[in-house]
């Protein structure tokens, strides 16, 4: 049995919840990779995605998609993979251009450039995590 739209809607706030404090960490890391490191923006930028890609996929095992993981819980590894090649490679790579068009470009402060470039990644990352990374493993389908 699939889930119901009701039950996807749950799971997308707390995938979000998740990525709101996924933001505060990535903003925190920025602001202290260029700001006291006196690091590169764009070197910066690619850090501080990591550091909260891997603050979010630890909340999303732990509490976004618990209930697929007890079918599967050696596979942590593998999930963190698929969350690094999948949600990972879309939100380094797309921050990292969006932030070199917002902050080279168009001269918009780092800090609100990566406000702009999280915001425009997330309702494809939630796909990608519900669909392929957390997937269910349960011979029924929930």
């Amino acid at each position: 049995m699939s889930e119901s739209w009701r039950q996807i809607l749950y799971r997308s706030v707390k995938f979000y919840a998740v990525g709101g404090v996924g933001i505060a960490v990535q903003l925190a890391s920025l602001a202290f990779f260029v700001g006291y490191l006196k690091w590169n923006y764009l070197v910066a930028t690619a850090l501080a995605v990591e550091t909260a890609i891997l603050h979010n996929f630890v909340w999303h095992e732990l509490w976004t998609w618990r209930d697929r993981n007890i079918y599967n819980p050696t596979g942590h590894l593998s999930r963190l993979i698929r969350f690094n090649l999948t949600n990972g490679a879309v939100s380094l790579s797309a921050n990292v251009l969006l932030m070199r068009f917002f902050v080279g470009t168009l001269h918009i402060h780092y800090f609100v450039a990566n406000i702009l470039s999280v915001a425009s990644c997330s309702l494809l990352q939630f796909g990608v995590s519900h669909y392929y990374v957390f997937r269910s493993r349960n011979p029924a389908g929930t």
